[in-house]
């Protein structure tokens, strides 16, 4: 049985979404009705332990989203497709290109985690330990990585959403998974020539421009970056036409 996903439109490039710590497979949902059905087919995917998927049991490792994201496109039937990730599915992006990389076309990573992991200091990764069993520590993070910019009502619901669509203990895991591993080197060896886009947001504390050239840039030799305006680390729901568009002309490009 494949992971649980659903799909929009019916066009010939096929696209499967990987989600963030702190979404499911609707976590686009505010950018779908902007997408290009006719041009693609895109398959939200719900990971193990979130959504869909909450009840699976799993190791909730960054190689199982990717290998679950193979399984699903071999059960759809997509002998090549592109990939978007979001966050830490921007880390299961880069694993999925590892495994399986004359099956891609493109790689969209948008406030992506890179594959070398992302290092905090005590108390930050104390606060995101907590996030697993704490609505307010989940809100406090969203804020923080939104700039501290958004309606009070919205962090309420972001976190209250996450809270309700993830198993408690695939989260904790989840974040061990993306913080803590490093396949970098796996990576740079490799040195994917696959055309990849990093997209972050302007308000993104930790996932911002600067990292992306230490990272993606310097690995990917067809990389490029773009900034998003008015958006932190969650464009699907600052910015979702401005996403879309970004997402679709990089695609839609020879």
């Amino acid at each position: 049985m494949h992971n649980t996903c659903h799909r929009v439109g019916h066009g010939p490039h096929a696209v499967i979404v990987l989600h963030g710590w702190f979404g499911d497979a609707q976590a686009f949902a505010p950018m779908e009705t902007a997408l290009d059905g006719a041009a693609f087919s895109y398959v939200f995917m719900d990971n193990r332990g979130y959504g869909g998927m909450r009840d699976a049991q799993g190791d909730y490792s960054m190689d199982e989203v990717a290998r679950d994201a193979l399984a699903l496109a071999d059960a759809l039937g997509l002998a090549t497709f592109s990939v978007v990730g979001h966050s830490m599915g921007g880390m299961a992006l880069e694993k999925l290109a590892l495994l399986a990389p004359l099956r891609l076309r493109k790689l969209v990573a948008v406030a992506p985690v890179p594959s070398c992991g992302v290092a905090f200091d005590g108390a930050a990764r104390q606060l995101f330990l907590d996030a697993s069993g704490s609505v307010a520590a989940r809100r406090a993070i969203i804020a923080r990585s939104t700039g501290g910019r958004l309606p009070a009502a919205w962090l309420d619901w972001k976190a209250q959403y996450s809270w309700e669509s993830s198993d408690q203990a695939a989260f904790a895991a989840s974040f061990l998974a993306w913080s803590g591993t490093d396949f970098s080197g796996e990576v740079m060896r490799a040195a994917p020539k696959l055309p990849l886009l990093a997209l972050v947001g302007e308000h993104d504390p930790r996932f911002d421009a600067a990292l992306m050239r230490r990272t993606y840039l310097a690995w990917y030799p067809q990389a490029r970056l773009q900034v998003l305006a008015n958006a932190g680390h969650y464009p699907m729901n600052e910015t979702p036409l401005a996403l879309a568009a970004s997402i679709e002309a990089f695609l839609s490009a020879q």
